[in-house]
């Protein structure tokens, strides 16, 4: 039996305080083969923010869509310039808790398929090997030209030393990321075009709001669904329904769903049991059980 209250106010089980880790591992014993969807909530213990709240609700503006930063030189001159100041959080985030705990859950063979909505490669560098990237790596970036790709790093570098003024400049940083550069004049920061093909937009090689995931990442999240006896969300709340899908998918198939994070979520009426705990905490709690 699952260590739980009575429900929550949707009717979900919801685990005592301090009884997540054990709610988890009965789970775990009566589904063993779990696909697990995690979202920002595994990756604001490593010093990267997350957008939304506890309510789901959007702590800062949105970020930037797909349509515009293609279709407007001076979203690309804002979007850099806040990413040239921000973009620190990610290269210096280390795996925390959470990402060495699902590594570990991994390699005892509990986990079918690590499904990503991050785009900070933490799980890969915890030591997950069956990671689907849903949203892209932001490391990367892709000419929307030619396709050619090349090292973020390597991209920072030629900005770095095309606007050395911006260099300076010190914001909060934010998701993905972003930094808190807004009042700013943007229209003299120098954006680059591809070197290869000449004049191709420079894009990060990951999802924009109002972009779509490439239907291969979705079909094998599907395929890694089947395979499952179970959906495990961790840190998400599913309110994008690039995530969303696949809950709604589980439970469309009769497929027991567990969720572990901080909060309201989207799916909060299709879970067999809901955690309310920290992610990082009682992922490890779990592992000390298995």
């Amino acid at each position: 039996m699952l260590s739980t209250n009575d429900s929550s106010p949707q009717g979900v089980p919801i685990a005592l305080p301090g009884a997540g880790s054990q709610a988890l591992h009965d789970f775990l014993q009566q589904y063993p083969r779990l696909m697990v969807l995690t979202g920002a909530g595994v990756s604001t213990e490593c010093g990267i923010p997350d957008y939304r709240d506890t309510r789901g609700e959007w702590k800062r503006k949105p970020p930037v869509q797909h349509q515009a930063f293609m279709g407007s030189l001076a979203t690309r001159q804002r979007y850099w310039a806040r990413s040239l100041v921000g973009f620190r959080a990610i290269e210096e985030a280390r795996p925390g808790p959470a990402h060495h705990a699902l590594a570990r859950l991994e390699a005892l063979g509990h986990v079918t398929a690590l499904v990503t909505q991050n785009v900070d490669g933490l799980h890969q560098r915890a030591g997950s090997r069956r990671v689907i990237d849903l949203h892209g790596r932001a490391e990367m970036v892709r000419c929307m030209g030619c396709g050619s790709q090349r090292m973020r790093y390597h991209v920072h570098a030629e900005l770095a030393a095309s606007n050395p003024t911006w260099l300076g400049l010190d914001a909060a940083v934010g998701p993905d990321g972003d930094a808190d550069l807004d009042g700013l004049d943007f229209s003299t920061f120098r954006v680059l075009d591809c070197t290869r093909c000449g004049n191709g937009v420079l894009k990060p090689d990951v999802v924009f709001f109002g972009d779509s995931v490439p239907r291969n990442r979705v079909e094998a999240a599907f395929s890694a669904l089947d395979a499952a006896d179970a959906l495990l969300v961790v840190g998400s709340s599913l309110m994008v329904y690039s995530g969303y899908r696949f809950a709604r998918q589980a439970a469309r198939n009769g497929k027991p769903i567990a969720c572990l994070n901080l909060g309201r979520t989207r799916a909060d009426d299709l879970y067999d049991l809901k955690i309310e705990a920290s992610v990082g905490e009682t992922l490890e709690q779990l592992i000390a059980k298995l």
